[in-house]
């Protein structure tokens, strides 16, 4: 069997453990109610018949015999584990290592599986948790350099204020200084002023491509929608036509159709109709990016479009390392050709070549899954209908993921998703209008509702305005027949708890003449 490792030699050193352990005793017992209550809570851990789980536990826990009975505690109920409940486990595990006259044996295997367990959750820990647990790994053995005490320390720092940011150098002006501004990591903290007037004193020989492309990267990216400085972008990229390829150009037009805004610049689109025809066959994937851009905004060129559903560029783009994207993206312009441009008649994507737009949830959105309200929202709708009458993140075609999807029958009565097909035939039926309005009574009457979350994160930084990916998302859903309900995060914020997010739910689902349970089949 492998010889214990350093952690484990301090922890059984009869030389250092008792003097060290004794400093266990001068921690006062760790008491719940000092985190506050959960945001989806119905009442504080502190108090009220919630906490008789949260309490319960941590009297098992300080009545442990061993410390593979703690560990056995702490991952058999991980619905009733709190952040405190982890410095008790510690705690108590010092009380057991320096108890006389025979303290358990420890398995390195119980020790390691209780430092992972800690180094797991301590994310989530309030700062005064980790102080606690940090003084117990110490006080207990554990090394400075070991996985246990590093990930507690870096959990501290991370919780220690941010240090303001240096100033810039007053003697940075205009173009210098917006490259200097633009280029600091912490530059979101400046007034956005700033920018405006670094663009205003800079000369137009400072405005280079270089520094134009480092504003519209940051507009992008920190989802700034401000028409001063979007507006100066579509000058220049006028004014410069002649000079900017088109892997410049796609930079330069990436905030326009993230942020959804279309500028008043008259000569924008036809500057990049230009660039489209002179560079097409030049960068095909630079290409394909100004198209997407300009499909957010609605503002499909039709000779562009000739040019990428031609044979030639499908064939060329198939072999170069980024088809499988440039696939996905010609697959998004032709479902915009189909629902939003009736009047091309050019070619179009062959069937075989199509792929899913989005088949699974925005990378945004995956990344920030632990502040989306969605688990808590399918949570209500788990006990508002039941987990048959809705489907949480089903890929409808050609390609959209959505949040929640319900099939509703002709009396507005929520039907088992098990027993329907919950898609809508695509492309639509182009006849579907002109039968319904000859012929009122013959239309299908089976609807499918959409329960569509607006996140804080989907949209611009004023909060008004959807970022253009999720505003065509939920246009193309329109179009193709789904009846969506959105959900914005203020309405979501302001629910405190369960109970209210269901009554919210209901009135959501009943404002659209929704009908479930016994009464509504």
């Amino acid at each position: 069997s492998p010889s214990p490792n350093s952690m484990l030699r301090v922890l059984l050193s009869a030389q250092t453990s008792p003097a060290r352990l004794s400093g266990l005793l001068l921690i006062p017992p760790v008491q719940p109610c000092c985190l506050g209550p959960s945001k989806w809570a119905d009442r504080p851990l502190g108090g009220g018949p919630s906490a008789g789980p949260v309490q319960g536990l941590q009297r098992l826990l300080e009545q442990a015999k061993s410390p593979g009975e703690l560990l056995r505690w702490l991952g058999q109920n991980p619905t009733k584990v709190r952040a405190h409940h982890y410095s008790v486990a510690l705690r108590r595990l010092g009380q057991l290592l320096g108890s006389r006259p025979r303290p358990p044996p420890v398995e390195q295997a119980t020790l390691q599986d209780l430092s992972q367990l800690i180094i797991r959750n301590c994310p989530s820990f309030d700062i005064h948790t980790i102080h606690v647990c940090l003084h117990l790994a110490v006080l207990l053995g554990f090394p400075s350099d070991g996985p246990l005490v590093c990930a507690l320390e870096q959990e501290r720092r991370l919780r220690l204020p941010p240090k303001p940011p240096p100033p810039l150098q007053p003697l940075l002006r205009g173009g210098q200084g917006l490259e200097a501004a633009l280029s600091c990591p912490r530059f979101l903290r400046y007034p956005r002023q700033h920018l405006i007037s670094s663009l205003a004193e800079a000369r137009p020989e400072e405005l280079t491509p270089h520094v134009m492309v480092l504003l519209a990267q940051h507009l992008a990216r920190h989802r700034l929608r401000e028409p001063q400085l979007l507006e100066a972008i579509a000058h220049f990229l006028v004014v410069q036509e002649t000079q900017l390829s088109s892997k410049v150009v796609q930079k330069l037009v990436l905030p326009f159709g993230r942020l959804n805004y279309l500028p008043l610049e008259q000569q924008f689109m036809p500057c990049l109709e230009r660039i489209l025809a002179r560079e097409a066959g030049v960068a095909p994937l630079a290409t394909v990016n100004i198209l997407m851009s300009l499909c957010q905004l609605r503002c499909l060129p039709f000779r562009a479009l000739h040019f990428v559903f031609s044979p030639g560029f499908i064939n060329y783009i198939s072999g170069t390392p980024h088809a499988l994207i440039v696939r996905r993206y010609l697959s998004l312009l032709d479902t915009a050709v189909e629902l939003e441009l009736p009047g091309y008649r050019g070619p179009r994507l062959p069937r075989r070549q199509q792929v899913p737009i989005f088949p699974q949830p925005l990378i945004t959105d995956r990344a920030r899954c632990k502040y989306s309200h969605k688990d808590i929202v399918a949570e209500g709708l788990r006990q508002l209908l039941g987990e048959e009458k809705y489907r949480q993140d089903l890929t409808v075609p050609p390609g959209y993921c959505t949040d929640f999807l319900l099939c509703v029958g002709g009396s507005g009565a929520v039907l088992p998703v098990r027993t329907q097909d919950p898609f809508l035939p695509y492309p639509p039926r182009s006849c579907l209008q002109g039968q319904a309005a000859s012929s009122p009574t013959t239309r299908d009457p089976a609807q499918r509702v959409v329960l569509v979350l607006r996140e804080r994160w989907h949209f611009c930084r004023d909060g008004r305005v959807l970022l253009g990916s999720r505003a065509l998302r939920e246009r193309h859903l329109g179009l193709m027949g789904y009846q969506l309900l959105p959900l914005p995060f203020e309405e979501l914020e302001s629910q405190r708890g369960l109970p209210q997010l269901k009554s919210y739910l209901r009135q959501k689902l009943q404002a659209l003449g929704l009908r479930w349970g016994p009464e509504g089949g």
